[in-house]
């Protein structure tokens, strides 16, 4: 890890001072060079969420992502699997594609022509004479992971070793949505100018919905994210809890698990749950029914509720009956943050006839841009002298200190090796 001793300093005195509750330190969300650090010990270190099966259906599709300076190409095969290569040429480092996304055949560089098959081998460089060995000149293969459709790399040589765990626990809750018989009906991309650590903190909870997110809230039960019990709304909160574990019980008839799984902590964080759905219940649109009438996978019912599934670092995913709402965080700068909606519907289903691709993405526009101006309020309080870490709400917040804590201790866990000397951090991981 190339980190000054003076950032490894100035980090491992925020990580040992970091309190337990309490958000984090300016400098986390204001430096550049730890921006550096998160970009090495987080985003190269981990399972990282980029893409989905859908835009990758037939050989020789791909699309590329950016991860800091690394471009990562990640292309379907001629045995249709999901491959991912650095988007970098063997002979003099040219980049190989320079599209967000297309279909090759072969994938040749722009610069000298030379040409690898969708395996990564190089098949042809002209010019290199006798001696030339093409077969130690293959792409660099990147780690991929392809989690009923959701696509993840990792940069790292040796990835976590645990996500065969997340898989296991997953595929039951996600594999009936059918995402990867699904096709992208729309994709939105968003940069929000400020730290990503701040945009996943916002996404972690719903203390603010209420107040700034009045389509998202059509659908979504204001308690099913953390709530406060009161004598105003415990008759609300009894009634939900009814509901939670009435249609738990149809949805466990319907093979459909939906009780809480929550491993934020792991080196792999990740939590799920189903949750029911408010008015008719059955999607995250302006009036909560059906976007598409076609629904996904074998689904008979529309009234399924939403299947939710966070991941540590960068995703979020709310997967419906009809259509799935997958979003992926890519840092660009302490400052700048990606933020990637896809909206996917069966892949039969016919704009215009079975959806309106305005009506698809209605909620999550709005409630995207709504996001993106909080993000940026705390962006620039964080940039003020008068800014100090202040107390999460322990009934709405309580995931927002999970997402802390597995950034403080995955931050800790890589100083520590790179000094060999344990840190003594407080948020317990």
């Amino acid at each position: 890890m190339n980190v000054s001793a003076n950032v490894i300093a100035q980090m491992r005195a925020l990580l040992e001072r970091r309190k337990t509750g309490y958000s984090l330190e300016a400098p986390f969300y204001l430096s550049e060079e730890i921006f550096a650090l998160d970009m090495q010990a987080i985003f190269r270190e981990h399972w990282i969420q980029v893409a989905v099966e859908p835009e990758i259906p037939e050989p020789g599709d791909y699309v590329t992502v950016e991860l800091g300076s690394d471009s990562i190409l990640i292309v379907r095969d001629d045995d249709m699997q999901v491959r991912a290569f650095h988007n970098v040429c063997r002979h003099r480092g040219a980049r190989l594609c320079n599209e967000e996304k297309g279909s090759v055949g072969n994938i040749v560089c722009p610069y000298h022509s030379w040409t690898y098959n969708l395996s990564g081998d190089l098949m042809f460089a002209e010019h290199m004479g006798e001696q030339f060995d093409r077969c130690k000149h293959s792409l660099k293969s990147v780690h991929v992971q392809n989690l009923a459709g959701l696509i993840f790399v990792c940069l790292a040589d040796e990835p976590p070793a645990d996500f065969d765990l997340m898989r296991a626990a997953m595929e039951p809750y996600m594999l009936p949505h059918d995402l990867a018989s699904c096709k992208v009906a729309a994709q939105v991309d968003i940069v929000e100018k400020g730290n990503w650590k701040l945009v996943m903190e916002n996404n972690r909870e719903c203390y603010h919905c209420v107040a700034n997110h009045p389509e998202l809230t059509i659908s979504l039960y204001e308690y099913g994210f953390g709530y406060q019990r009161s004598p105003a709304n415990a008759e609300g909160m009894d009634a939900f809890e009814r509901t939670c574990v009435e249609r738990a019980q149809q949805w466990e008839q319907l093979n459909l698990p939906s009780l809480e799984i929550e491993k934020l902590l792991d080196v792999t964080g990740f939590r799920t749950q189903r949750l029911p759905l408010d008015r008719a219940g059955e999607s995250q649109t302006l009036d909560a029914k059906v976007a598409c009438k076609k629904l996904l996978g074998e689904f008979r019912s529309a009234d399924l509720g939403g299947l939710s599934f966070w991941t540590q670092p960068n995703s979020w995913h709310h997967f419906m009956s009809d259509h799935i709402v997958s979003f992926s965080v890519i840092p660009l700068s302490a400052g700048e943050t990606l933020v990637r909606t896809r909206w996917l519907v069966h892949k039969d289903a016919r704009e215009g006839i079975d959806y309106e691709v305005a009506n698809l993405t209605a909620v999550w526009n709005a409630t995207n841009n709504q996001d993106r101006t909080l993000v940026e309020y705390s962006q620039r309080g964080a940039a003020s002298s008068a800014y100090e870490p202040g107390p999460y709400s322990p009934f709405t917040e309580g995931l927002v200190e999970k997402f802390s804590a597995w950034y403080v201790g995955r931050i800790a866990a890589a100083l520590a090796r790179k000094r060999s000397i344990p840190l003594r951090v407080e948020s317990g991981v």
